[in-house]
């Protein structure tokens, strides 16, 4: 099985404004007078790791570690801003919740939507249209503007958007822990659908015993940095010790 992901020497730094300014006319004051206070922070700092296709990937660490901003720079709604990513293949990432949404479209116009943004044409989403709007069980709500949903039924839309078009890459933050259990069970058995099937998948979760079940090797994220990538029970044993103090 091939690399379809690859990210070498990642570095993702923003500039932080120290000077709490609370409104525009403050800020352009301070701006003029050249006392506008910059501070550098890295959310990831020289991070490199390979993912082959197929495999099953959690991404753990604390709050602040850098998780999400290592996700949106693999799906490319980051650029780094030091190193690269190389992906292959069609990605669908489920990162922000409605995220790829137009909010006054009805739901049937967002799943093409976003399925074009994802790279799909209008004759495959039409192929899979009710299969997307069964699983969602959006089917009475489904004409409504998406802005009269709740986020619930959102997080439904976008999960069977993005699982029903076959992806050849899954990249997922938290997108399970939304919604009611039952529909968490529904979803957690598509994933397993998906991955049985070859799909790549990275995943994000503060729920350890979901990584536990789901994925086959982990990465630990820790301040920007990988503190240690390897076999799932090894890397999830570590990071609660850690957790555990």
């Amino acid at each position: 099985m091939g690399e379809v992901i690859a990210a070498e020497h990642v570095s993702m730094n923003f500039r932080m404004n120290m000077n709490h300014t609370t409104s525009m006319k403050e800020w352009v004051i301070s701006r003029l007078k050249g006392q506008l206070k910059y501070q550098d922070f890295y959310a990831l700092n020289d991070v490199s790791f390979r993912v082959n296709q197929g495999e099953v990937v959690g991404i753990v660490g604390t709050n602040g570690s850098g998780k999400s901003t290592l996700l949106k720079c693999i799906s490319g709604i980051y650029k780094p801003t030091g190193g690269k990513v190389a992906t292959a293949g069609r990605i669908a990432p489920m990162l922000e919740l409605g995220s790829g949404f137009d909010y006054e479209l009805s739901g049937q116009e967002n799943i093409f939507l976003n399925g074009a943004i994802m790279g799909y044409d209008e004759k495959f989403l039409k192929s899979r249209y009710e299969e997307i709007v069964a699983f969602s069980e959006l089917a009475d709500f489904i004409y409504q503007p998406i802005k009269t949903y709740s986020s619930g039924m959102l997080m439904r839309l976008a999960f069977s958007v993005a699982t029903l078009v076959d992806p050849d890459i899954l990249i997922v933050d938290e997108i399970l822990a939304v919604g009611d259990e039952r529909f968490q069970r529904k979803s957690a058995d598509r994933m397993m659908n998906l991955m049985g099937g070859g799909t790549t998948v990275l995943m994000v979760s503060h729920n350890l015993e979901q990584i536990r079940t789901m994925c086959s090797r982990v990465i630990w994220l820790d301040k920007g940095h990988i503190r240690m990538d390897g076999p799932t029970q090894e890397v999830c044993g570590e990071y609660h010790r850690h957790l555990m103090g």
